[in-house]
């Protein structure tokens, strides 16, 4: 490969949440990651969604060139961030008259989420999300004060995860719901939907006049052969209905840059949604971060993304083959994007006597960090960060397997 994906970077001390929040926990003695690390072995950080490789090179040349120019004053968006934006939304995702207009900045996808629900809502009025919920919808839209009704995804004969389209019509009918979440791809399950699903989904939020705020945050990350499709795309109702995020920096790890954008090209909503995500004075674009997306949009960001998608498809497609054969009473389905896994353990703990709390701190007692999926409304879920190199993906399932479930020799 022309990038590496191999090296084990150190990131302790260099603001890197994933590392230094455990850290400070078990100094500590609080919180979720507060168990003590066993002797020798080190923490592998596997919970956050941020990755645990060095962004596309493109993207720092991008940012040095900028600030070779020593003054940083007030600024407006260039025509070549909008320009990026449309060339990389037109040729990756098929994206069809899509013009500077339709694009707005957003200091975040969740932000830009809640922004999103106080034109199309009336607070404490309820919005349909899939289960499992990424935290941070339970989290930003809650504390707006809206009403979270929740519509399970299932699993099907194939192992895939599936939209219940009669609960979801039962709860918009009976609940007098009006606004949906849709996250496409999907998190936590790296769900890639296909479009017969989108076309459904949205065929139900037109007969009920539900509009539609559409995570896309993770659309450059399908996997093996899937692609993305925008929920926008498939057809001229959910283009107009369709409120939709996304960003760079899940893509090429860029999350403490701050930057995302909407797309949207119903001209009333768009007008709506930059008045009210005005009102706070904060959502403004850095200047850094403006560079950084034209970095990272163009062919050389493109050929580094390439290789990282072939990286986690291998991570992806290792865990899964590990997990489903060797420890029983877990379950997972495997993603089809993103770089998460989201493990069902209820089997495993009922069959060991074990509960979630002990299941979890045995992992981290081992050294790998891994999440709490209770938070994404998944009972018995964990969730685990694939975005490593595969040595480290490697060790730290060879621990799990040898001293938490047990199924290799101690």
């Amino acid at each position: 490969m022309k990038y590496d994906f191999t090296s084990i970077i150190e990131r302790a001390g260099k603001d890197a949440l994933a590392v230094d929040m455990p850290a400070a926990a078990r100094e500590s003695g609080e919180g979720y990651f507060s168990v003590p690390i066993r002797n020798g072995f080190d923490a592998i950080p596997m919970w956050v969604a941020d990755m645990n490789f060095a962004t596309a090179p493109s993207i720092p040349a991008a940012i040095k060139a900028r600030l070779s120019h020593p003054v940083y004053g007030y600024f407006s968006p260039r025509e070549e961030y909008f320009d990026a934006i449309i060339k990389w939304q037109t040729e990756r995702n098929g994206a069809e008259g899509l013009t500077a207009e339709c694009i707005g900045y957003e200091n975040g996808v969740l932000g830009g989420v809640v922004s999103a629900a106080g034109i199309l809502c009336s607070r404490g009025d309820k919005i349909l999300v899939h289960a499992p919920t990424y935290v941070g919808f339970t989290g930003a839209l809650g504390n707006a004060g809206y009403e979270l009704v929740h519509s399970p995804l299932v699993l099907d004969e194939n192992n895939v995860w599936r939209m219940d389209f009669e609960d979801m019509e039962r709860k918009i009918k009976e609940q007098h719901i009006h606004a949906a979440i849709f996250c496409s791809p999907h998190n936590p399950t790296g769900r890639a939907w296909e479009r017969w699903e989108i076309e459904r989904a949205m065929e139900l939020f037109q007969k009920y006049d539900v509009y539609v705020i559409s995570d896309e945050i993770w659309s450059d990350l399908y996997l093996a052969d899937y692609r993305h499709i925008p929920t926008q795309s498939v057809s001229e109702d959910a283009k107009a209905r369709t409120i939709a995020f996304y960003a760079p920096s899940k893509t090429f790890n860029l999350a403490g840059l701050i930057g995302s954008y909407h797309i949207v090209y119903n001209e009333r909503l768009r007008d709506r949604l930059r008045k009210e995500a005005s009102l706070c004075h904060y959502n403004t674009m850095n200047l850094l971060s403006m560079y950084a997306l034209m970095g990272a949009y163009t062919p050389a960001g493109e050929e580094w993304l390439a290789e990282l998608k072939e990286v986690l498809t291998k991570n992806i497609e290792y865990a899964y083959e590990y997990i489903t054969t060797r420890w029983k009473g877990v379950k997972v389905s495997k993603p089809q994007a993103t770089y998460m896994l989201f493990l069902d353990c209820e089997e495993w703990c009922k069959a060991h006597g074990k509960t979630m709390d002990e299941l979890q701190q045995a992992g981290i007692s081992v050294g790998v960090l891994w999440q709490d999926g209770r938070a994404f409304h998944g009972k018995y879920a964990i969730r685990m960060n694939l975005a490593l190199p595969f040595s480290r993906v490697q060790e730290a399932l060879e621990r799990l397997d040898r001293y938490v479930f047990e199924t290799g020799t101690k």
